[in-house]
């Protein structure tokens, strides 16, 4: 795989979304383990840019583990660690409107106990 297929594949998604995601670079490594990537996002995001290490990465079974190690959040905020695996049964096939209701629904969760703490917070 050269350097220029890994390039292409990264700018792939701000073209097709430009309004969440500006670039996408390697600023360490090329994609294996320890490599180093960031995000700037578009206008619609309410941060600036995030970075990630590749914690761990298997193509066959595809696995791809990162963590967010920086971020420009201007509220300060938590760290939340996430992780999905999904499991098809028989010729189900997962679309990617599923993965995304998923997101949505857990985001709302977070924002509801958000708001229930910074209210709360003298309780906690």
């Amino acid at each position: 795989q050269s350097h220029r297929q890994r390039c292409s594949r990264l700018n792939l998604i701000p073209k097709i979304v430009p309004q969440a995601f500006k670039s996408v670079e390697y600023i360490e490594g090329n994609g294996e383990p320890g490599s180093i990537k960031k995000v700037t996002f578009g206008e619609e995001s309410q941060f600036n840019y995030m970075k990630q290490k590749v914690e761990a990465l298997d193509k066959e079974n595809f696995v791809y583990i990162y963590s967010v190690i920086e971020e420009d959040s201007p509220d300060g905020g938590s760290i939340c660690k996430t992780t999905c695996k999904y499991y098809t049964v028989g010729d189900f096939e997962l679309k990617e409107e599923g993965i995304k209701a998923g997101k949505e629904k857990a985001l709302r969760i977070f924002k509801a106990i958000e708001v229930h703490l910074q209210a709360n917070s003298d309780a906690y």
